[in-house]
C-alpha cells in the first residue's frame, strides 16, 4: 500500500498552507532526509525534508496550490516492491486536491480542437484512471497582453521583487502555471523589468476612488488573525517611561572605534539591558495558561523585524549571557534571513519577551500589541534631544520614550513599573549592564 506523504505543520500557528514547489519529480528515488518541496507557512517559505523512503509515485497537489490543509495528502510514495499498479484506489476522491485557485476552471480538461478543422469524432473511451501517469504537456505560448497571468505565490513574490513582468514569462509548472524555476530561468536571461504600474491591474468603482488590490499571503493572514485576537482577548495597558540616553550613546562610540567584527546599534544596547533586567527581575518574563502562570527560566527576546511578507520576530536566545558584539552580529544574520524568508522554525518560535524599534523611523512613542502567548512588549520610540530639568535648572539631554505593554492576567501594573524602575537605570548607565 502506498505511503500518503501529508501537508506538514511546520509552525505552531500553521493550520494550511501553500505549496510553492516540488524539487522531485514522479519516478524519483526518495530517501530519508531528502527535500521534497518547499512548503510557504504563515511564518516563511520553508523546505520539507522526507520522513520516508522509496519511489514518488504520484504527485496530488501541484505546484502553486494554496490552502492546502495540514495533514492533507499532497502526494504518494511507493514502498519497496511496489509499483505504480499500486496507485489506483489509493486516494478517496474525497482526498484528492482541487486544482490551484487561480487556474482556469477547465484547465484540467483538454483544449478542444478548432472549429476550422473539423474531424470525425472518435468512439468513445473509457475514462483514465485517475491515479494513471498523466502525458508531458506541451509549453504553452506567454498570454496576449491584458489577459490573466497565472503564477504560483512564490513566484509572484520573487518576480515583484526583482520587477519582472511575468506576462512575458512562459510558465511550465501545470497548466502552464509560472513557477519559482521560470522566474530564476527569467532573472538569468535578462527578462525585461515590468513598469511599475504594471504590478496590480487599477480598479476604478462605481463609487470611492480607485484601488489596486494586493492579494493577501500566509503570513499576512496569519498576522490579521493573531493580532486581532491578541488585542481582543488579552486585556492590554500600557505603561511609558523617558531614558536619557547620552552616556549609552558615547559608549556605543567608544566600542565602535575598538570593535572591528561588529558595529554596534541603541537597539543592541536596549536587547542587552532587557534581557539583564529580565534576569534580576523575572516576574515579567512570563506567559498566562488556564491553568498556571508561565515563568521562564532562560532569557528570549523575541526582536520584530519587517519582512517583506509581513512581521515576523526572530529571537535572540539566551540574551543576558551574550556580550554586546555577540548580540549585534546574531542580529544581523536573524534579520538577514527572515527578510528572506530563511528562517528556521527555531529561530522564530518561542521567546519569553518581545521589543518592537520604531526609533530609525523617527517615531517618537508608540504602543505595540503582545505577541501570544507572550505577556509582555517594549516599543521603543527614537532618541531626542528634549528639554529636561536637572538640579532645579533646565538643560538639554537626548531622550527615548519606551512603552511597556502587558497582559494584565499575569503582569499588574506595579509588576510592569517595578520591571521599567530596573531596566531604565541599565539603559541610562551601560556600565551597569556589567554588574
Amino acid at each position: 500500500m502506498p505511503i500518503q506523504i501529508l501537508m506538514p505543520a511546520l509552525s505552531p500557528t500553521m493550520t494550511e498552507g501553500s505549496l510553492g514547489r516540488w524539487l522531485k519529480k514522479e519516478g524519483d528515488q526518495i530517501k530519508s532526509g531528502d527535500i521534497l518541496a518547499e512548503i510557504e507557512t504563515d511564518k516563511a517559505t520553508m523546505e520539507f525534508e522526507a520522513v520516508d523512503e522509496g519511489t514518488l509515485g504520484k504527485i496530488l497537489v501541484p505546484d502553486g496550490t494554496q490552502g492546502v490543509k495540514v495533514n492533507q495528502p499532497i502526494a504518494l510514495l511507493l514502498a519497496e516492491g511496489e509499483n505504480a499498479s499500486a496507485l489506483a484506489g489509493a486516494v478517496p476522491a474525497a482526498q484528492a486536491p482541487a486544482p490551484p485557485p487561480s487556474a482556469p476552471a477547465a484547465a484540467s480538461a483538454p483544449a478542444p480542437k478548432p472549429a476550422a478543422v473539423p474531424a470525425p469524432a472518435p468512439a468513445p473511451s473509457p475514462a483514465p484512471v485517475a491515479v494513471a501517469a498523466a502525458a508531458p504537456r506541451p509549453m504553452p505560448a506567454p498570454p496576449p497582453p491584458g489577459s490573466r497571468v497565472f503564477a504560483s505565490p512564490l513566484a509572484r513574490r520573487i518576480a515583484k521583487d526583482s520587477g519582472i513582468d511575468l506576462a512575458r514569462i512562459t510558465g511550465s509548472g501545470p497548466h502552464g502555471r509560472i513557477i519559482r524555476v521560470d522566474v530564476d530561468k527569467a532573472l538569468a536571461g535578462g527578462a525585461a523589468r515590468a513598469p511599475a504600474a504594471s504590478a496590480a491591474p487599477v480598479t476604478q468603482p462605481l463609487v470611492g476612488p480607485p484601488y489596486r488590490e494586493i492579494p493577501l499571503n500566509n503570513i499576512r493572514k496569519i498576522i490579521a488573525r493573531r493580532l486581532t485576537e491578541a488585542k481582543q482577548t488579552i486585556p492590554h495597558f500600557y505603561l511609558t517611561i523617558d531614558c536619557e540616553i547620552d552616556k549609552l550613546l558615547a559608549a556605543r562610540a567608544a566600542l565602535n572605534a575598538q570593535l572591528k567584527d561588529a558595529k554596534l546599534s541603541v537597539n543592541d544596547f536596549v536587547i542587552k539591558a532587557c534581557a539583564v533586567a529580565l534576569r534580576k527581575f523575572p516576574a515579567a518574563n512570563v506567559s498566562f495558561t488556564e491553568t498556571a502562570i508561565r515563568q521562564y527560566t532562560e532569557v528570549d527576546i523575541s526582536i520584530a523585524v519587517a519582512a517583506p511578507s509581513g512581521l515576523i520576530t526572530p529571537i535572540i536566545k539566551s540574551a543576558d549571557k551574550k556580550s554586546l558584539a555577540e548580540i549585534s552580529n546574531e542580529m544581523k544574520a536573524l534579520a538577514g534571513r527572515a527578510r528572506e524568508g530563511k528562517l528556521k522554525p527555531e529561530e522564530f518560535q518561542g521567546g519569553g519577551f518581545s521589543i518592537s524599534n520604531l526609533g530609525m523611523y523617527g517615531i517618537r512613542q508608540f504602543e505595540a500589541i503582545i505577541n501570544p502567548p507572550q505577556a509582555c512588549i517594549l516599543a521603543v520610540g527614537a532618541g531626542e534631544q528634549r528639554a529636561v530639568v536637572k538640579d532645579g535648572k533646565l538643560a538639554i539631554a537626548t531622550v527615548m520614550s519606551c512603552s511597556l505593554a502587558c497582559d494584565h492576567r499575569v503582569v499588574d501594573g506595579a509588576t510592569g513599573a517595578e520591571f521599567l524602575q530596573v531596566l531604565k537605570p541599565l539603559i541610562e548607565d551601560p556600565l551597569l549592564m556589567l554588574a
